[in-house]
């Protein structure tokens, strides 16, 4: 073989090979494209796609009488796609991107008509198709932002993005804010929020979004691929108007006490509904917030409020009655070298059992009970625990403090630990497992698991019921039952809680003062101490149970008849005050007056027909000191100076600013002159003498 052939057949193979080659190369791309085209394209997309979740909007929470304690409300981040079919051509968008601007500034105030243009413009020259407008945006705003120029093209035209979100709000704001609670991701659920999550949360769903530039994802089509359901709503037991008294009275005491925390629970007997909790921390001088759940979680020694069980115990094991003598001598009582003493200096000599509850004597209830159980403490220890007294109520929100009630057997039982529970040491309660008790007293001896919620509902309709859980059916027998309620009475009638005394409506209940245990100082330094007051009204035929626990005050006494007392009268008063089913029957009452009957003052007619049939009166009994009794609606003239004679001040008021008059006021009573005469032209901000005697 020549040179010459060599070098064709070298040619001819290299050829042949690139073909083969390229054929090669064909084969692959119609391989890629038309038979694994369906799965590399689904790799693709895959790649460039997903569904996102749509988070559902969490199910609201209701007081007792319906108001609103949380919900959820939706909020946007409003964001645009700078080439948005409706703006593609430039002329476009420039035509209206200085509107646009200017509409943001003064709408939002936040960056001004300049700012915004050239952040708007740049986002444009950037091809950017995920931009960001504004952050929580509210669900008004947003129908306003809709209307703005480009916007408003249509809504994908425009290259308007709302993603929505949901935000939890409190209505009442602090009310109750503890119990209410919340769930956050990675946190310890609180309160209600957090127990009934799982009814609340309602089912997520999702939608196609698209990675763009920068690694965004954006929405394919704004409307959901799969809506998401809406979670249930829970109608709690808080009665709204009871939990802001009880909140303003316990922090205007706190505030007054200077102290380091309190807590107040108001449960109804009957049903354990908690109709208010409210639980506060000091964060600074003068200054309380909701932090912690005291009521529910915060186990402590009581004190003298568990004397209550201590009598029960001894009362219903026969050991004691209540008219028994016991010698409280000078006021101390030595075990085991330890001295306990009465608040009352020099002690209170020779009284009945009945009495050395009702003036809470120490030296009283440590000698019954150590003389009466010291060769058989456990017999006391069992009757506490078949009170349920060491058991958890099993609440329907998470946090709930454990119990502790020593028997013999417990590590760290000794001689003083029977004397030392007898008044209220060496164990542990909570502020609402101390209440159970107490409540149970109060509805002949059922005890009950409180409730936080009795109703969750799904679109208006019951998907499930929450009635009181029995812990025991009964604490003690009847006998027991009738005197410690005599003892409770006792307490606010001739004993330590004198103060709460009032004409309307008897109370009952019993104070308790403890030292705080600092530590592993234990009592020895830094003296803290713990009043409380737990009881409940009318003590005659019971309603509602109430505790009050205030720690550590520093100003104005640490007694619990000077710190939680007052707490416990302010908000059982104005409780009674609001509860008209409490009230003896108005139809029973007599009216007294040099006259046979009430005098009114004038006032529309309609009115005064409502309340004077509400108290069995006719109208033509009712006494006046002017010729008309009533104003009829129909004798009041729109633009017309009224006729303001024998009113009194609310309603004379009430009818200038309808007209828009300005009254200048003086003295005090009914209406006697005006300056102006009845049926005159009325002109706004026209000022008008009247007096009042």
């Amino acid at each position: 073989m020549n040179i010459r052939t060599d070098i064709l057949l070298r040619v001819y193979l290299s050829f042949g090979a690139m073909v083969i080659f390229a054929v090669a190369v064909l084969y692959k791309m119609f391989s890629l494209q038309v038979v694994e085209g369906t799965h590399w394209q689904a790799m693709a997309d895959s790649l460039s796609t997903r569904y996102q979740t749509i988070e559902a909007t969490r199910g609201n929470i209701f007081s007792s009488d319906g108001s609103l304690l949380a919900t959820s409300v939706p909020e946007y981040d409003v964001r645009m796609d700078m080439v948005a079919p409706g703006i593609l051509e430039d002329d476009v968008f420039y035509a209206k991107v200085d509107s646009l601007a200017a509409s943001l500034a003064t709408f939002f105030k936040d960056k001004s008509v300049d700012q915004y243009r050239r952040l708007l413009r740049k986002a444009r020259k950037d091809k950017n198709r995920y931009y960001l407008v504004k952050r929580n945006v509210s669900f008004q705003d947003m129908k306003v932002v809709r209307a703005f120029p480009i916007f408003n093209l249509g809504k994908y035209k425009g290259g308007l993005i709302a993603e929505q979100k949901n935000k939890r709000i409190m209505p009442f704001k602090t009310l109750a804010a503890r119990t209410i609670g919340y769930k956050n991701e990675n946190v310890q659920p609180v309160g209600l929020e957090g127990a009934y999550a799982e009814y609340m949360d309602g089912v997520s769903g999702s939608r196609l979004v698209q990675r763009i530039a920068g690694g965004s994802w954006m929405p394919i089509n704004e409307d959901t691929e799969v809506s998401p359901t809406d979670g249930a709503d829970i109608i709690s037991t808080i009665d709204v108007n009871m939990q802001d008294v009880a909140q303003k009275a316990l922090e205007k005491q706190l505030i007054a006490s200077d102290a380091d925390n309190g807590c107040v629970i108001l449960m109804e007997v009957a049903t354990g509904e908690v109709r208010a909790v409210a639980n506060f921390t000091k964060v600074e001088e003068g200054v309380y917030k909701e932090k912690f759940n005291y009521a529910v979680a915060q186990s402590a020694e009581p004190g003298s409020t568990f004397k209550l069980a201590s009598y029960m115990a001894a009362i219903e094991d026969g050991k004691i009655d209540t008219s028994d003598i016991v010698d409280t001598e000078d006021g101390t009582f030595t075990v085991y070298r330890k001295t306990i003493r009465d608040s009352h200096h020099g002690g209170y000599g020779k009284i009945s059992v009945k009495r050395a509850f009702e003036v809470s004597s120490n030296t009283a209830i440590t000698k019954l009970i150590y003389q009466n159980y010291k060769n058989n403490p456990a017999a006391f220890t069992s009757r506490l625990h078949k009170m349920h007294l060491n058991d958890k109520l099993g609440l329907q929100i998470p946090g709930e403090g454990d119990p502790l009630i020593k028997t013999p057997k417990s590590r760290s039982w000794s001689g003083l630990s029977l004397p030392q529970m007898a008044y209220g040491y060496e164990l542990k309660v909570t502020p609402l497992q101390m209440l159970a008790l107490y409540n149970a007293v109060a509805n002949n001896g059922k005890m009950i698991a409180p409730l936080f919620v009795k109703e969750v509902r799904r679109l208006g309709n019951t998907v499930e019921k929450f009635e009181a859980r029995v812990i025991n059916e009964k604490v003690a027998s009847d006998e027991t039952l009738g005197k410690v309620r005599g003892m409770l009475e006792g307490v606010v009638e001739e004993g330590t809680a004198k103060v709460l005394k009032n004409s309307l409506f008897k109370m009952a209940g019993k104070t308790g003062t403890a030292q705080m245990a600092d530590g592993a100082a234990g009592y020895k330094t830094n003296r803290r101490y713990q009043g409380s007051f737990a009881g409940y009204f009318p003590a005659d035929n019971p309603k509602y149970s109430m505790i009050v626990v205030v720690q550590n005050p520093r100003k104005g006494g640490y007694y619990a008849i000077s710190v939680a007392a007052p707490v416990f009268k302010e908000i059982a008063e104005r409780v009674y005050a609001g509860d008209t089913q409490m009230y003896h029957d108005l139809n029973n009452l007599k009216f007294t007056s040099a006259y046979g009957t009430p005098q009114i003052k004038n006032g529309f007619l309609k009115d005064s027909q409502y309340v004077s049939n509400a108290f069995g009166l006719k109208a033509n009994q009712l006494q006046s000191d002017t010729a008309k009794h009533f104003v009829a609606e129909e004798g009041i003239v729109e633009g017309k100076v009224p006729d303001l004679k024998g009113m009194g001040l609310k309603d004379a008021m009430f009818l200038l600013g309808n007209v828009g008059m300005k009254a200048l006021v003086k003295g005090k009573g009914k209406v006697v002159r005006q300056s102006i005469n009845p049926g005159e032209i009325a002109s706004r901000g026209l000022p008008i003498n009247i007096e009042l005697e």
